[in-house]
């Protein structure tokens, strides 16, 4: 079946041979008009739609159109007494080479449950779902090393099987680009529609949010745009913010925002006894939409075991 339209060809032919051909036209007919129901008329350059959503689940971007309106929250305390040896000596063996952090880290753990778990790289768009192609992960930087300096935001694909100091490079050279390198596209769109008047601005950006829901945004704005995204990174413990969540982003299509917090030492009951360790906590935002919170919560959970244990997953 699709889409909860039920029986087969093979079934309305039989009842038409045994003279049910009226119903069974009608029934076959049914079932198209449903299935054309729920196409677009056109198809997405970031996601694959989806045609075996449950019919429950089907129905929640109908009621409950927004993102703001659908979020659940999740926080997730990680122990480090593993992760900080394995990232000293994992930079010890890298020479000169670009050092990995615990920022790095979770950006590429993130990339692996999403290639792992599809189901938490899914997205909804006009109403209808996708399944999102490629995980590609956004986050923030600062311009310089100046607090009155501009955040610039970096996007980047995060490829299945890649190694962590793949994944280091990655990410420093999308931020070395974005600091020194010549404006990128979306720095020059942002400045354009900065300089617009507000009623202006309004109207474009509702266009954009129509061309989307029509799947008719050009793929050239959707490649660049850091918030058409897995899932959209917030390293605020590197800036002394903690116990913080995000917002989610009407514009756009991140389902899923995570914000690192700061490394604080925690308190862990191990064999009935407290025990002190350093520890971060990841504080994540999440479009229910898109899964369910089961699901979304499990997956998770394989991020703080390969965090917490990053011997055996991180670079392999």
């Amino acid at each position: 079946s699709r889409f909860g339209c039920q029986g087969s060809a093979s079934q309305t032919a039989s009842r038409s041979v045994f003279g049910s051909g009226v119903d069974g036209a009608r029934a076959g007919w049914s079932r198209r008009r449903a299935t054309f129901a729920c196409m677009p008329l056109f198809s997405r350059p970031d996601g694959d739609l989806l045609r075996d959503v449950h019919r429950v689940r089907a129905l929640m971007p109908h009621l409950m159109p927004g993102r703001t309106e659908s979020f659940v929250l999740h926080e997730m305390t990680v122990d480090l007494s593993r992760t900080l040896p394995f990232l000293a000596e994992f930079n010890a063996a890298r020479g000169d080479a670009p050092k990995a952090t615990l920022f790095h880290l979770v950006l590429h753990g993130l990339a692996r449950v999403l290639h792992e778990k599809p189901g938490l790289n899914r997205f909804v768009s006009g109403g209808r779902f996708y399944q999102r192609r490629g995980v590609w992960l956004s986050f923030a930087a600062k311009k310089s090393f100046d607090e009155r300096a501009p955040l610039l935001t970096i996007k980047a694909e995060f490829p299945q099987g890649a190694a962590l100091a793949e994944s280091v490079a990655r990410v420093t050279g999308g931020v070395g680009e974005g600091r020194t390198g010549p404006p990128r596209p979306v720095d020059k769109e942002a400045r354009v529609l900065a300089a617009l008047p507000a009623f202006l601005l309004r109207a474009i950006l509702a266009a954009g949010r129509l061309l989307d829901r029509w799947n008719l945004l050009p793929r050239a704005m959707i490649a660049t745009d850091p918030l058409f995204c897995s899932c959209f990174v917030a390293n605020l413990g590197s800036v002394g913010i903690d116990r913080t969540y995000h917002h989610l982003f009407e514009w756009g299509n991140a389902h899923l925002f995570c914000v690192v917090g700061a490394v604080k030492k925690h308190i862990f009951i191990e064999g009935g006894a407290p025990v002190v360790r350093d520890a971060v906590q990841l504080f994540f935002t999440f479009d229910e939409r898109a899964n369910d919170g089961f699901y979304c919560m499990r997956a998770l959970a394989t991020l703080r075991e390969a965090l917490e244990d990053p011997t055996g997953r991180a670079d392999s």
